[in-house]
Order: C-alpha cells, then sequence, then structure tokens
C-alpha cells in the first residue's frame, strides 16, 4: 500500500472553544457551601479574669464563692436558686465591682457556667473571676 493511502490528510477541524459552564457550576457551588457555612450572628463577649491575673485591688469583704454544680448552684456552700442567685450575691457586695468567684465544679458543663455568669453580669456584677 502507498502511503498516501494509509493516511487521510483532511483540513483539520477547528478547535473547540472549552465551554465554561462546568467551571461556573464549581464556582456556584463553593459560593453556596460558604454561605451555609458561615456564621453571621454576633459572638457574645464575657469579660472575666482568670485566677491570679486579676490586677486590682486586694479581695475584701464577706465571702462570695459561687459552685455551679450540673443541677445545682451553691452561694458559700448553700444551695441556691439559680433566679435568686443575683439577689443573693448583690446582697454581699457593696459595689458592682466587688470580686465574686466562679467554680465549675462535679462535670459542669461550660453552657451551664456562662448561663450563671451572664445572669451575675445582667445583675451589674462585674468583677467575676473564674477558679478551678
Amino acid at each position: 500500500m502507498p502511503p498516501s493511502e494509509r493516511f487521510s490528510f483532511d483540513t483539520p477541524r477547528p478547535r473547540r472553544r472549552p465551554s465554561l459552564t462546568p467551571m461556573i457550576d464549581v464556582v456556584f457551588l463553593l459560593l453556596v457551601f460558604f454561605m451555609l457555612a458561615s456564621r453571621f450572628g454576633v459572638d457574645t463577649h464575657l469579660p472575666l479574669n482568670a485566677a491570679g491575673a486579676a490586677q486590682g485591688a486586694a479581695y475584701s469583704g464577706p465571702p462570695r464563692l459561687v459552685d455551679i454544680l450540673p443541677d445545682a448552684v451553691r452561694l458559700n456552700g448553700q444551695a441556691v436558686d439559680p433566679d435568686a442567685l443575683a439577689a443573693k450575691v448583690l446582697a454581699l457586695t457593696r459595689a458592682p465591682t466587688d470580686t465574686v468567684v466562679l467554680r465549675a465544679r462535679d462535670g459542669a458543663d461550660l453552657q451551664r457556667v456562662v448561663d450563671v455568669m451572664q445572669r451575675l453580669r445582667a445583675a451589674g456584677l462585674r468583677a467575676l473571676v473564674l477558679v478551678e
């Protein structure tokens, strides 16, 4: 067979332009993913003094130790209703800047500690110290 019969030298096909549809689909899916994975809320911020890091006057006045348990709250060792805790702590303070010591006990979860802190902050107490 002569070489001209083995190969066909037709005119070359024009090159196709790449389709942008798959790339647009991927970009759209990434946009939807990041929109759904993003957090659009405002995080709350609780100022907190860690034990030993407080900078201020020495502790004075009656004891104000709040033990936070998984199912109860104690003030100076006495069980207290969580709704009445802020009022009882305020009765032990002279000013809202007096130190209140918080201690999580017996496996109390972090959300419970934050709830107690928010109640005390809502009552006007500002010097909350968290200890182990």
